[in-house]
């Protein structure tokens, strides 16, 4: 009998394994069009904490009681659905799950790019497109542009760091920890804040005497507040996440706020769904570059489906260096 964790009762404040539960699940007859898939990898991602509350959002809140769903890997089972056989990798929304039936309009065929199926939930699936996207795209960063990113050793900041580097971008990176300081420098960072030593203001200022063109923010609260307060004029944010504010319920302060104005600085929020119709230009740009070992991937790997909301709860107690995931 598969298995699928539950979304038990929804938390407030920062979750615990009690609002999760693991129950047994039966799977439904396999329909025309439909996959029968055993998943491999699980993602674990900061926005699902925003789905654990009743409140329309970009993605469906989840249901108490009902399964939960998230990025994964599988291997296809059995096959109703023309193109796919068994034995085929796909990339899916099933996850949280060991086993799922699956439209297959719903799942993708890992491309053909010669990398390890778990690359395909980080550098070279979401956590890499909206690195990239966001970036390029909603930041329009350039080369010689001053970019600062927070949670600069997580899945998308880390991604971040090395795609600003290979476009010729100077680099100021923030993380908790001494190895988190070190893992940022191998990536190629010019500089790394360790948010955890004293302001980050004062921090920022220090490796950034003459300001910031580019934020990308994944942390909002303090961070954002610094990368007000030192925008260079016409400095662009890209807005990917506010993780410090997920269990909270309180605003991020935006004490120097009115500097958008005398600054002209942009702030853009985006959401990686947007960028799925140029999924051909990230692959053409980024395989390459992971082949190569200009973009390097690392994922915190927590094994077996019982420990997924364990990995899921260390997002938001730094116990992440690169993605998080959970092989199954």
């Amino acid at each position: 009998m598969a298995r699928a964790w539950h979304l038990k009762s929804r938390p407030s404040g920062m979750p615990t394994l009690d609002n999760f539960e693991l129950k047994d699940v039966e799977l439904p007859p396999l329909g025309e069009g439909c996959l029968r898939v055993r998943n491999r990898w699980l993602s674990v991602d900061p926005y699902m904490r925003g789905r654990m509350n009743d409140v329309k959002s970009y993605v469906p809140p989840f249901q108490v009681g009902e399964p939960m769903d998230g990025g994964a890997i599988g291997e296809v089972i059995e096959s109703r659905a023309e193109g796919f056989a068994p034995g085929d990798l796909v990339q899916h929304m099933a996850g949280w799950r060991d086993e799922a039936v699956v439209a297959a309009r719903t799942a993708q065929k890992l491309p053909g790019l010669g990398a390890p199926p778990e690359q395909f939930l980080g550098v070279l699936g979401v956590t890499g497109i909206t690195a990239y996207f966001g970036l390029l795209d909603a930041a329009t960063a350039k080369a010689g542009d001053v970019v600062f990113v927070s949670a600069a050793a997580g899945a998308v900041g880390s991604v971040v760091v090395q795609v600003a580097k290979a476009k010729g971008m100077t680099v100021v990176g923030s993380v908790g920890g001494p190895d988190k300081c070190g893992f940022v420098r191998s990536l190629g960072a010019d500089h790394v804040i360790d948010y955890k030593t004293g302001p980050i203001l004062k921090s920022l200022a220090a490796a950034a005497p003459d300001g910031i063109d580019v934020y990308f923010d994944n942390v909002g609260g303090d961070h954002l507040d610094a990368a007000l307060a030192l925008a260079r004029n016409n400095a662009r944010f890209a807005i990917c996440g506010m993780i410090e504010g997920y269990n909270t319920g309180q605003p991020t302060s935006l004490r120097f706020i009115m500097r958008v104005i005398a600054a002209r600085i942009r702030l853009k929020g985006f959401i990686v769904f947007d960028y799925f119709p140029r999924l051909p230009e990230f692959y053409a740009e980024m395989g390459p570059w992971v082949a190569d070992g200009t973009v390097k991937s690392r994922e915190t790997v927590v094994d077996g489906l019982d420990n997924t909301a364990d990995a899921f709860l260390g997002l938001f107690e730094g116990a992440n260096t690169g993605k998080m995931l959970v092989r199954l």
